[in-house]
């Protein structure tokens, strides 16, 4: 058995999600969809996280397991000229079969894009949310700190989840601007569903002042959604790259 790990770019405001869904375009779907152009058979392709529908990926991993053999470098073009234009594969390599692109994974870095200037920017549409509303992007910053640690995060959860059954770790967060483009930056051991877009919607909160700028550690306490802030659209988070700390990756 030949365990071939890719690493995949996509923009995914045409699809809902990564996994497979019945009635709905995946990311997935497509992908299996080019090996099996390519081998002639449905092969097992298993990606390292579930994404919103419209999420984006820079650095997306996934593992196809088969029993056919084929240069990794050839794979990744065969894979190319089957891939529809909005998803990429940017790497390819064998990696031992007991590889998990999930299970492996020590950490995830998402970022979260914010277009935030007076003109509209054609090419980020659908790539970015659009926020015209001045950012304290110090503000901001200082009042990321607070995610960092080790916290229940049931009150930046969609999904109604028992307390305690939340909790993860949070290794860094930032908040940083590059000309008209701010990025809320954050990094953990695993994420909630929705928990960054809702991590992102209550620091916008915070800026507007509908918040208070220390007030995370109490949302953080209070183990309930509606403390937070409102869930910031898809279109603007991306999963920016994903850690296996020495275990083979793209």
């Amino acid at each position: 058995m030949r365990n071939y790990l890719l690493t995949l770019r996509f923009l995914g405001t045409r699809y809902h999600g990564w996994q497979v869904q019945e009635n709905a375009k995946s990311v997935q779907e497509e992908v299996q969809n080019a090996v099996e152009a390519i081998f002639g058979s449905r092969e097992a392709v298993t990606g390292c996280s579930r994404t919103d529908s419209g999420v984006h990926a820079n650095r997306y991993y996934c593992t196809l397991r088969t029993e056919r053999v084929m240069d990794p470098f050839r794979l990744m073009g065969a894979l190319n000229a089957k891939l529809p234009e909005d998803i990429g594969v940017l790497a390819c390599k064998e990696v031992p079969e007991d590889f998990h692109p999930r299970y492996d994974a020590v950490s995830k870095q998402y970022v979260y894009r914010i277009v935030n200037g007076s003109g509209k920017d054609p090419f980020l549409w659908n790539r970015a949310l659009f926020y015209h509303r001045p950012i304290d992007v110090d503000l901001l910053n200082r009042a990321a700190q607070d995610f960092v640690g080790t916290h229940d995060f049931t009150s930046f959860c969609a999904n109604k989840v028992p307390v305690n059954e939340n909790i993860r770790t949070v290794k860094q967060a930032s908040v940083t601007r590059d000309g008209d483009v701010v990025l809320f930056t954050v990094e953990a051991d695993g994420f909630l569903y929705n928990m960054v877009r809702i991590m992102a919607g209550t620091l916008l909160w915070i800026n507007e002042g509908k918040r208070d700028a220390d007030s995370i550690p109490a949302i953080l306490d209070a183990h309930d959604r509606n403390r937070a802030g409102l869930t910031a659209p898809a279109c603007g988070l991306y999963l920016n790259e994903v850690n296996y700390q020495g275990r083979d990756e793209g």
